[in-house]
């Protein structure tokens, strides 16, 4: 059960959730940024020293394997992913980078990541990242990240904040409100990028060679994906894995779930396209409607 004192403090002004436990890495050498550029899906070459990007790390068949935040420094680049994606990075960066100028440094136990939620996230911080999700600054051994719904400060672990801590469940509330999918909720082993609608986030269709590159080009430009990442609006709370049912055919299963104070039960959901935004379907043997992303408030 969501407080509703924190989701008020998170879409009205800030809360400090800490998601230290996201597994970190830093790469340098002379090759760390043309080694990256063909392994992962997004422009890693285009990034400048204080920019940022979200990208994803993808089989031959194009499917996601892990995704990712990628940080440009001056003489370093900073990864981290969910907890899950910790093997997938660190096979990459051990079997791929032999031979290469290139050195890693995994820093997940020895790096905090604490995430201020909220629109008044950057007036709690002494130091504040441009606005440009992903861009960041640096000052006092800190990264200060712009996200999506606030302020990432990496940090020496026992850091503390000024900000009052409030729940995971209500930053995924907001997470989920955002429309913004998660690996190993939303999207998995099986997912295209395209069909979890991060192609635009994630994917340069511009840019040199890449793993899984050709699989997803070839959808992107000529196919049309089965299954798009979408919203639901249901009639009472439903687990994650329910069913989304169609008449008789089942039209796919919900990913994240949460009951919101302002939308009440929501869920994301990777969804059949003969069930588009506006079409009525149903959960658990009740009422749901496909809605497209992010949520309306209304």
């Amino acid at each position: 059960m969501i407080a509703t004192s924190d989701y008020e403090l998170v879409t009205e002004s800030a809360g400090l959730v800490d998601h230290s436990d996201r597994a970190k890495f830093l790469v340098r050498g002379g090759e760390a940024a043309d080694f990256l550029q063909g392994q992962v899906s997004n422009d890693v070459e285009a990034l400048a020293p204080g920019q940022g990007q979200y990208a994803t790390v993808l089989s031959h068949k194009g499917k996601l394997r892990t995704d990712l935040r990628i940080l440009r420094g001056d003489d370093w680049f900073w990864l981290d992913t969910e907890a899950i994606g910790h093997a997938v990075l660190e096979h990459m960066l051990r079997t791929k980078s032999l031979g290469r100028d290139v050195q890693y440094e995994d820093v997940t136990e020895t790096r905090a990541l604490l995430s201020l939620v909220g629109p008044a996230a950057r007036e709690r911080l002494d130091a504040a990242p441009p606005a440009e999700e992903h861009s960041f600054v640096t000052g006092d051994q800190r990264i200060y990240v712009a996200t999506l719904l606030g302020v990432d400060v990496i940090c020496e672990p026992g850091t503390t904040l000024e900000v009052e801590p409030v729940s995971e469940e209500v930053a995924e509330c907001v997470r989920i409100e955002a429309g913004r999918p998660r690996l190993g909720y939303d999207m998995d082993a099986d997912t295209m990028p395209q069909e979890a609608g991060i192609n635009e986030r994630a994917v340069s269709f511009t840019k040199g060679c890449y793993v899984g590159q050709e699989t997803v080009a070839r959808l992107h430009y000529r196919g049309k994906p089965n299954r798009h990442l979408r919203g639901l609006r249901l009639a009472e709370p439903a687990e994650r894995g329910a069913e989304i049912t169609l008449g008789e055919k089942v039209v796919g299963r919900l990913g994240s779930t949460c009951v919101s104070p302002r939308l009440g039960p929501i869920a994301l959901a990777l969804v059949r396209r003969e069930a588009p935004p506006g079409a009525a379907v149903e959960v658990g043997g009740a009422p749901a409607h496909v809605v497209p992303l992010p949520f309306e408030h209304r």
